[in-house]
């Protein structure tokens, strides 16, 4: 019974050649590409660049350009590091608030709040580049948001009784 319902062979799959069947309508569709199996669509799919240094195709990715840790470092070859750290701003900012507070001490400037786990270093001028210790302020959430937020708020002056 099986063999009634055996289809012919209609076009050949585009990556190994092996003749199979498909619907002419899906045939259509795909404008005559047909596969075998799931493997060959993969096959089709890919997209290779050759590595920088031996080219080698390997698969494209966004910072892939070699093939291997042996053309990495052949690639590197020249290249001088001067072994300083980067700027980073989260050891920057940490800095200068153990500074201040060593200069200022633990308490909110505004208020005299006393936990200076939450003290916010704050830029009185408002220019974050500008970190002249002059501009700078250790303050608590609260008065830092008095300061950024309340001027803006829906409420102001809306509430006067």
């Amino acid at each position: 019974m099986a063999e009634h319902y055996k289809r012919n062979p209609n076009v050949n799959c585009v990556v190994c050649g092996k003749a199979v069947y498909r619907r002419p309508a899906l045939l259509r569709i795909s404008k005559g590409r047909a596969f075998c199996s799931l493997p060959c669509y993969a096959i089709s799919q890919r997209i290779e660049t050759p590595c920088i240094v031996c080219k080698t195709p390997i698969m494209a990715s966004k910072n892939a350009k070699t093939c291997s840790r042996a053309c990495a470092n052949k690639h590197r070859t020249g290249i001088k590091y001067t072994g300083a750290r980067l700027r980073d701003k989260v050891v920057t900012e940490r800095a200068l608030k153990i500074r201040l507070i060593a200069q200022r001490g633990t308490k909110c400037e505004r208020c005299g709040y006393p936990k200076l786990e939450i003290l916010h270093v704050h830029h009185k001028d408002r220019n974050r580049n500008n970190s002249d210790l002059s501009n700078l302020e250790l303050i608590c959430p609260n008065c830092h948001y008095e300061e950024h937020y309340l001027e803006k708020s829906w409420l102001s002056g809306s509430l006067k009784a």
